[in-house]
């Protein structure tokens, strides 16, 4: 009888946590992910949400459909959301245009999210992704408060966990190596603070200078995008841009450089340690011995890098995987809209996970009661 063979090793997968309701970098980066995708570079293992906002995890879900890595319908399984209340005022620009209608009636964008129990914790379920996949071979992309992340850091087991899975964290919040405080990093000083002295693998800052630096005119991506009349991206980015021309790329340069950080239209600054004023300014000081850099954009090639974004963030849909996943398997279908979520124990430290990726032990750090 022959042996049987090992499957072969996945693309990277990158779990990416932004504030989709605010950011359209970070949408920008999604659709990025998914050229990459599309050419067998990349995976999306996870997409979460990195404040209190229910839209922006329904906008997450419909993403999650739209850019298939699981299955029909299994995209659910890996949208995540901070835990805490939505405010009143939750992202009106994707309210409206989640609630945008054929001229027959029905929701253009449908979504299994209809309140906050029915999205996973972020932390709890990026610990759980993780541990599903191959020792260094994930990412992590932050696009947003630290809040999230930082909660991770403080489950059970989680550090050894991220030290062995994850083999970068792209932060796409600051300026560097100084400047003018950041939103993201201002909504949670002190999450950001643990999160650069406390991260346990390599660290790549991105900057708003270097989304500035290169902006992605809105009627490319519109243009780019056209195939689909219910395409997310294209419209999202629509309404959080209002009547800006161009949008900022932190995000997308954060996700091409953690793929293809041989890109020499990014450059790597020399090694160092970024720390985080009260006011949500960071700060960069280099040293040999530390393990923050930051990005930055090489001026000569900006028109490349430009092409670059606008070739992968065109890209449609990558092929829908039709097996599971390892983590996938005792998830059973996902709920159907409005229908609460499963639950389950999360994997113990080494294990072999089996649960869904948004199940948490109640007793758990991090998981929803």
């Amino acid at each position: 009888m022959a042996e049987q063979q090992p499957e072969p090793r996945p693309p990277v997968g990158v779990a990416l946590d932004g504030d989709l309701g605010e950011r359209a970098d970070a949408l920008l980066a999604i659709g990025l992910l998914n050229g990459l995708t599309a050419q067998q570079e990349a995976r999306r293992i996870s997409l979460s949400v990195s404040r209190p906002s229910l839209q922006a995890a329904r906008l997450a879900d419909v993403i999650a459909e739209f850019y298939p890595t699981l299955p029909v319908g299994a995209g659910f399984l890996t949208v995540g959301m901070l835990e805490g209340a939505p405010p009143r005022e939750d992202a009106p620009a994707i309210a409206r245009m989640l609630a945008t209608k054929t001229p027959e009636g029905a929701l253009v964008y449908e979504s299994r999210v209809q309140r906050a129990l029915d999205a996973a914790d972020n932390a709890t379920l990026i610990r759980n992704l993780l541990l599903a996949q191959h020792d260094g071979n994930a990412i992590v992309l932050l696009a947003g408060a630290a809040t999230g992340l930082a909660r991770l850091l403080s489950l059970y087991g989680a550090r050894a966990q991220i030290a062995a899975k994850v083999k970068l964290l792209v932060v796409a919040a600051g300026a560097y190596p100084a400047g003018k405080a950041d939103a993201s990093i201002a909504m949670d000083v002190a999450a950001a603070r643990q999160l650069f002295a406390e991260w346990p693998t390599p660290l790549v800052a991105v900057g708003s200078e270097v989304g500035n630096a290169v902006r992605f005119p809105l009627a490319k991506l519109e243009e780019g995008l056209a195939s689909s009349s219910a395409q997310p991206i294209a419209a999202a980015c629509r309404a959080i841009a209002g009547s800006a021309a161009d949008l900022p790329t932190t995000a997308a340069a954060g996700m091409l450089h953690a793929i293809h950080p041989e890109n020499a239209d990014l450059v790597l600054s020399p090694a160092g340690t970024i720390s985080v004023l009260d006011d949500g300014r960071t700060r960069f000081v280099a040293g040999a011995g530390g393990r923050h850099r930051y990005l930055s954009v090489n001026p000569a090639q900006r028109e490349r890098l430009l092409a670059t974004y606008v070739s992968l963030i065109s890209a449609p849909p990558a092929p829908r995987p039709t097996k599971k996943l390892p983590s996938m398997v005792d998830a059973g279908e996902p709920p159907k809209p409005g229908a609460p979520a499963k639950t389950g124990a999360a994997p113990k430290p080494g294990a072999t996970p089996s649960a869904a990726p948004n199940a948490a032990s109640p007793a758990a750090p991090g998981g929803k009661p």
